[in-house]
């Protein structure tokens, strides 16, 4: 939801840095796979209780994650790319609440509960941008530009970290955040499966 307004901020200085990085060694993958560690540093110092250290883990994840898509718009990006930039993404999120459920163990049903509601966001997410590709939708570029269609939803990537920095800054209050936020999952997953069907039937009529 919010990922639209953020990108208009961050971009050009992301763009920036792309263009200076693009210079370097560093492929825009290389940059993914980065990211992707920096980002699973997070369960270790989670499962420590170490909440402030993770929350710079996740922090510094989302800015190494913006990169690899500006060092790849000035090198040139590829589908391999855009997967590979998706997995990552997706490892990382569902990695997060496993530090959370090993910090406290009455956060295990809390936090099983938010990967659950991550299978079903992330499953209408991609299962949208295959249909999308399957009828030739443009994506609107609202997010950026990307390598596939990103359909809309209540929760996004920026809600996703929202929630993961208050899970840090208030862990003891876990088990209600992860249950609201689980909730704004599984409506997000309901919306895009009604979406995809109006688009269907939109089709149709065209």
């Amino acid at each position: 939801m919010l990922d639209p307004v953020l990108r208009r901020w961050i971009d050009p200085p992301l763009d920036r840095a792309g263009a200076f990085l693009a210079r370097g060694p560093l492929p825009a993958n290389g940059y993914s796979l980065l990211g992707l560690g920096v980002g699973l540093a997070a369960v270790p110092l989670l499962a420590a209780g170490r909440y402030d250290l993770a929350l710079a883990a996740i922090l510094l994840n989302r800015l190494v994650d913006g990169l690899d898509g500006a060092v790849a718009r000035h090198r040139g990006p590829t589908r391999f790319g855009g997967y590979l930039d998706i997995m990552c993404d997706m490892v990382f999120y569902a990695a997060v609440p496993v530090g959370f459920a090993l910090a406290r163990p009455e956060n295990a049903v809390w936090a099983a509960l938010v990967l659950a509601s991550f299978v079903c966001t992330a499953s209408s997410f991609m299962g949208r941008a295959m249909l999308a590709a399957q009828r030739g939708e443009p994506d609107d570029g609202a997010r950026g530009k990307k390598s596939f269609f990103h359909s809309a939803g209540l929760v996004e990537g920026s809600e996703t970290i929202a929630a993961f920095v208050l899970f840090c800054l208030f862990p003891g209050h876990f088990p209600w955040l992860a249950g609201v936020f689980s909730l704004l999952c599984f409506w997000t997953a309901g919306a895009r499966i009604v979406e995809a069907y109006k688009s269907q039937e939109n089709q149709k009529l065209s």
